[in-house]
């Protein structure tokens, strides 16, 4: 039985508080948040504290999760010593944190909105630790979650975290320039859900490269024009832009030359 205890109780924390209520090879000793009230519905499951100076000294890992711009001060200011002090963010290094403490990482790659079902067995866990005992330890510890444990040193997660960005939370804000122009034109966004999971569904078996299509590819002067003459002008046409640019680019297509006067 590993015992732990949760240090926030944001979108991150609430859904390692739910699984690991249930895991059988975990027991929550406590869970603490500078803000009470975001606890008040759980108390009569555990013990609950905003007060750091109340953490249970007793667990095997303490897991902050806590923001990527917080976890450094928080990691100096958690009170206690000598402890495996873990964060769950994607940019920070393990030696970022406090030496006070036994230093790791408990990063759950995935898109985490507490209103949101999770499945952990969707939930990559990119661990490190500066031992071999604590390494065991948090693996253990993901397969109680059900996820899949990778060990990923900071700068491979760094680059994760950046690949991330790109592949989620960039891709949704193209969803939703994608959601705005449907509705400009009174059209149900909805009739694009299908090609958004067959796009991500086929990059399951081939890789992004080879799944590319679109006229940017094809080089389709025509109809870039036609996309150019829908779009607002401005920040939506920089991006059309800039991405089509990219496209041109990476599948070696050239630049198109000026006609001579």
């Amino acid at each position: 039985m590993i015992s732990i205890v949760l240090l926030g109780a944001g979108n991150v924390g609430t859904h390692f508080y739910k699984k690991f209520k249930v895991a059988g090879q975990v027991e929550i000793l406590q869970w603490y948040n500078r803000s009470l009230s975001k606890l008040q519905e759980f108390k009569n499951e555990v013990d609950i504290t905003d007060n750091l100076n109340e953490i249970n000294p007793n667990a095997d890992i303490y897991i902050a999760a806590i923001s990527d711009d917080k976890i450094i001060h928080f990691s100096k200011e958690f009170p206690l010593e000598n402890k495996l002090f873990v964060h769950t963010c994607g940019a920070v290094a393990v030696n970022e944190l406090s030496n006070k403490n036994m230093r790791g990482v408990f990063y759950p790659l995935q898109s985490i909105t507490k209103e949101a079902e999770l499945d952990f067995a969707n939930v990559p866990i990119c661990i490190e630790a500066l031992n071999k005992q604590h390494i065991e330890l948090l693996s253990t510890l993901a397969s109680s979650l059900g996820s899949t444990c990778y060990k990923v040193n900071s700068e491979q997660r760094a680059a994760l975290h950046l690949a991330a960005v790109f592949v989620n939370n960039f891709t949704n804000q193209l969803y939703r320039i994608g959601h705005e122009i449907t509705e400009y034109q009174s059209v149900e966004f909805d009739i694009l859900k299908p090609l958004i999971l067959e796009t991500a569904k086929k990059i399951q078996k081939i890789s992004p490269y080879m799944a590319q299509t679109g006229p940017a590819k094809r080089n389709d002067r025509k109809t870039l024009k036609r996309h150019h003459k829908i779009l607002k002008k401005g920040i939506q046409t920089d991006i059309y832009d800039l991405i089509t640019k990219s496209i041109k680019m990476t599948h070696g297509i050239p630049p198109r030359t000026p006609k001579k006067q």
